[in-house]
């Protein structure tokens, strides 16, 4: 049986569309920690020093936080495929460069080239899943997103510590190339143009001014805690100025490069603020647990990077289901519960890190990780749930800015927190005390947000004839046969009921097949030459050796000629939904099922009757 939802047309096909969005994810975030762990040997290598070798991570971020914001022009001016593809091929251009450097400003420039795709193919991998999935279906679709952003930044430390434990640092920029180029394949043969193209025009200006602002802002918090901290105030100075007339000019113009209303749209704001807060706590432990671990406890980079593993499993599979929770009930429970778990282990890792047992590291770190898995998908669901759909392009560069803002601070913050306090008592377990009560602190204000917006339910954007549930049109009274019954009993029933075929269904409700009056004819068709026409069931009577096949087909059970690939559609899908998949698969009908069984048959003809009693020709 065939789904509605699991169709090979990638058109009618949103979960093949959402992997490779989510696989987009997944490589972009993996990248922004896999180079990181190589800096070490990079140094050596290239003969810079840690000064200089940071600026492949600051270089990087920059670059990405950059093109963010003409992300939202580039998916309404560009046909899907193509952009994606582009995004994608600077990520394979990036990593060749990179991997054939002889000298650190190659390998800076490579890294840069990386960072201009991954600045796009976050929010353009979350505006195709927006375009692809059932907006009853958000939050399982947002929490595989989310769980594909949490995986990126932690598996890439651990599988750069297992790389680097056997070759050259190049190889890194080897094997990134090789997962871009499959994300690229991917995309050739799964991905459609989906997205709908307004062509808005480009206000050059404000791509300036956003640029200036973003890069001054990031430059200054990644090295307000070195010894430049003058030059990292005057930039961020510089930068806040270039915000204001960025905000000022888009509120002004009648062509925004961003459009700012949503942040107008109280749930959606708070939702931004939300989510920067839990990135914040899990890219500062994903970073400051590791530099504890190799520089105080002197565990190898490889088993410090391992210690993250089960709560990133535990992660990739708790966002999915906070997603399905999400979508049954809301983020009320889920988002608190989140927090809450992120501020109480947060505390209980910096008092327990001292103590030196990996094991008690990687146990206690798993709610941690947990607590943002419960809150990232179902805190973006909720916030675009509530914007209008020609805002969500909108509302989606902004979360990504908020998300590359969330890294850059995060890093930079806890990780001065912590050598400054380490530096300044001589004791790193203080150090890494500041920064896990620190991170308790973001989580609080998290918990203190999410409480306010409880109040604000998931809003779903849909025609009212759509917001009309599949069930209460649908004829749950189906005629319906057996997989043992005969054929003589298929052609009883559609002569008795005055139908046209059923669907085979068996002792568990599954649908098996579906038989029809045309299933049946092929089949005579076939056995007989002397068979034309359903006439000849009357015309060739009398003809023995005609008589014996068809008292032969009589008897044969209905499985046996029945279509096998039944394209059926879920019960929780909208009205709208089930309406284009009857239409683009020239269906009148088809089953309804709930967990795999059929529950009812939904008729092109009763969405139609619907419709117009709804305009009002019903009178």
């Amino acid at each position: 049986m065939e789904s509605a939802q699991g169709l090979n047309n990638p058109l009618k096909n949103p979960r093949l569309v959402v992997s490779v969005a989510a696989f987009a994810a997944f490589i972009a975030t993996f990248n922004e920690t896999f180079m990181n762990v190589a800096f070490a040997p990079i140094m050596v290598a290239l003969s810079v020093d840690a000064a200089t070798v940071q600026w492949l991570a600051t270089g990087y971020m920059l670059a990405a936080a950059v093109m963010v914001p003409v992300s939202a022009f580039a998916y309404r001016s560009i046909p899907t495929k193509p952009l994606f593809l582009l995004t994608t091929g600077l990520l394979v251009f990036g990593s060749i460069i990179g991997a054939l450097s002889q000298d650190f400003t190659t390998l800076l420039i490579g890294r840069i080239v990386q960072g201009l795709g991954t600045g796009m193919l976050i929010p353009v991998g979350m505006n195709i899943t927006l375009e692809a999935t059932p907006r009853e279906k958000l939050g399982a679709y947002m929490g595989i997103m989310g769980s594909m952003t949490t995986l990126g930044p932690s598996s890439g430390v651990i599988f750069a510590g297992l790389l680097l434990s056997f070759w050259h640092w190049s190889v890194l920029q080897w094997v990134f190339a090789g997962l871009s180029l499959l994300c690229f394949l991917n995309a050739v043969l799964f991905l459609p143009n989906i997205a709908k193209l307004t062509r808005p025009k480009l206000d050059s200006i404000s791509v300036a001014l956003i640029g200036i602002a973003l890069v001054g802002i990031l430059y200054g918090v990644s090295t307000v805690f070195t010894e430049n901290i003058n030059f990292a105030l005057i930039g961020v100075i510089i930068g806040v100025a270039f915000l204001v007339l960025f905000v000022n000019r888009q509120n002004k113009i009648e062509h925004p490069l961003i459009d700012l209303s949503p942040l107008k749209v109280k749930p959606f704001k708070l939702g931004v603020f939300i989510n920067m807060a839990s990135l914040v706590t899990m890219f500062a432990m994903n970073i400051i647990i590791p530099i504890f671990m190799q520089s105080v406890l002197g565990v190898s980079s490889l088993l410090a990077s391992l210690t993250l593993f089960p709560a990133i499993a535990l992660c990739c599979i708790l966002s999915p289901v906070a997603g399905h929770i999400y979508d049954k009930h809301g983020a009320r429970v889920l988002l608190p519960l989140g927090f809450a778990l992120i501020a109480i282990f947060a505390v209980a890792l910096s008092l327990f890190i001292g103590g030196g047992s990996v094991w008690l590291l990687a146990l206690l770190y798993i709610p941690v990780i947990g607590g943002s898995a419960l809150i990232i998908g179902p805190v973006q669901s909720l916030a675009l749930s509530h914007l209008a759909p020609e805002q969500n392009p909108h509302g989606i560069t902004i979360l990504s800015t908020g998300f590359q803002i969330a890294g850059c601070f995060g890093a930079s913050l806890f990780t001065g927190v912590y050598f400054k306090v380490m530096i300044g008592t001589g004791d790193p377990n203080l150090g890494f005390l500041a920064a896990g009560f620190l991170t308790a602190v973001f989580a609080l204000i998290g918990l203190v947000l999410a409480v306010r917006i409880r109040a604000y339910p998931k809003v779903v954007h849909t025609h009212h004839a759509t917001a009309l549930s599949l069930s209460q049109i649908m004829k749950t009274d189906v005629y319906k046969l057996s997989p043992h019954d005969k054929v003589s009993d298929a052609l009883k029933l559609f002569v008795e009921k005055h139908i046209s075929g059923a669907p085979v269904v068996d002792e568990s409700g599954l649908v098996a097949g579906f038989v029809s009056d045309g299933d049946i004819m092929r089949y005579l068709a076939d056995q007989h030459t002397d068979f034309v026409s359903p006439w000849s069931i009357v015309a060739e009577q009398g003809n023995d050796d005609f008589d014996a096949m068809l008292a032969s087909v009589m008897q044969l059970s209905v499985s046996e000629i029945a279509t096998k690939e039944v394209i059926s559609v879920d019960l929780d899908l909208g009205i709208g939904t089930v309406c284009k998949v009857l239409m683009d698969n020239n269906l009148r009908k088809a089953p309804v099922v709930k967990d795999g069984r059929m529950v009812g048959v939904i008729n092109l003809s009763n969405i139609s009757r619907y419709a117009f009693a709804h305009y009002g020709v019903g009178g």
